[in-house]
């Protein structure tokens, strides 16, 4: 007869007194968003599947890839073999983790336009992003709403991690007050990274959600920690309250990037920086991918899921049609050469 260990699958973390059981109970009861289910994404998922966090939303636009196995925990072979979007193939994963626990996915692009659904029943949420305009709007989200948000970033073998309560001051644009320019800025595709350094902040982004969804918030990091794990460094840093006086969220209340202006928002035509992919944003809203996967059929090879449906036209391309009405295009960094495989196979 099977023994059903349910009952002790907690129990070390209930041992742990900070927690305890009052603690472990405020945990199963938490809602916890994570924005971006790559390689921080991925473990702090893991780590807060295992805590028994009761709700976990799952948030990527992006597919398994190859080059994603090498850090980003949960994915396997065949994830990348079959292009299994990432927020559907983690919670596949994590549900044999912890079957107790409610995990959803959204494979999504998220914008000033729907962050407010995506987000709306979290408690906390995770940055696992992997760029600065996102963040932003999930600044102004959290002091909108005022939703405690885990900021987290991670290249070569350095990283950082700070969580922003959404009562301001100071707010993330305290400290990085305008989006530095693309070029100036290393990502995992340019600099490279290894996984120790993105587990090592995820963990730590894991961490200080725990501590505030248990109900531990005095002893939540008030400091910016930043890690160098390669030359051994560890360095803090105090972001001065009155960096609220000219800070443009947090003191001045403009959130620009929630309310969508045109001089903030990404263009819609974006070159994925490592990918060789161009992904376009269309005027769709609603997607009949049957229809689109029964009109590919004499043209190339075509998979669909319940989140996409992707024709392979020749060797060399892709096209990747989303329920949002978003199209990634592989093969080309070319967002003219794109748009001219978008209007030959999907019109428009």
């Amino acid at each position: 007869m099977t023994i059903n260990q349910s009952s002790n699958r907690y129990a070390r973390q209930i041992q742990f007194h900070p927690v305890g059981e009052a603690g472990h109970l405020a945990i199963t009861k938490s809602r916890v968003a994570i924005l971006g289910c790559g390689a921080l994404g991925t473990v702090a998922a893991e780590i807060l599947t295992r805590a028994g966090v009761g709700t976990l939303q799952l948030i990527d636009r992006d597919i398994v890839e190859w080059t994603n196995l090498q850090r980003q925990s949960l994915f396997t072979e065949e994830d990348a073999i079959h292009g299994h979007s990432k927020a559907e193939a983690a919670c596949n994963h994590l549900r044999k983790i912890n079957s107790e626990i409610e995990l959803n996915p959204i494979v999504s692009d998220i914008t000033s336009e729907n962050i407010n659904a995506a987000l709306d029943q979290a408690d906390l949420v995770i940055d696992a992003a992997d760029n600065f305009l996102l963040r932003f709007l999930l600044n102004d989200w959290s002091l909108k709403h005022i939703k405690p948000w885990v900021h987290g970033g991670c290249v070569g073998a350095t990283g950082q991690i700070q969580l922003f309560t959404g009562s301001g001051g100071p707010c993330f644009r305290c400290l990085v007050p305008k989006p530095p320019p693309a070029a100036a800025v290393d990502t995992c595709d340019t600099a490279g990274v290894i996984g120790a350094a993105t587990h090592t902040i995820a963990s730590l982004q894991a961490s200080e959600a725990i501590k505030w969804i248990s109900g531990n918030r005095e002893q939540v990091r008030d400091r910016l920690l930043s890690l160098d794990l390669w030359n051994n460094r560890i360095r803090e840093l105090q972001l001065p309250k009155n960096l609220r006086a000219s800070c443009v969220a947090c003191g001045q209340q403009k959130l620009e990037y929630l309310e969508g202006g045109s001089a903030v928002r990404a263009d819609t035509n974006t070159v994925l920086c490592g990918r060789d992919a161009v992904q376009i944003q269309t005027d769709s809203t609603t997607v009949d991918f049957q229809h689109l996967a029964d009109r590919w059929q004499n043209i190339g090879r075509v998979q669909k899921t319940r989140f996409f449906v992707r024709l392979y036209p020749d060797d060399s391309h892709s096209l990747t049609m989303f329920r949002d009405g978003r199209v990634v295009v592989t093969g080309t960094d070319q967002v003219s050469e794109a748009k001219t495989l978008l209007h030959r196979f999907i019109g428009g």
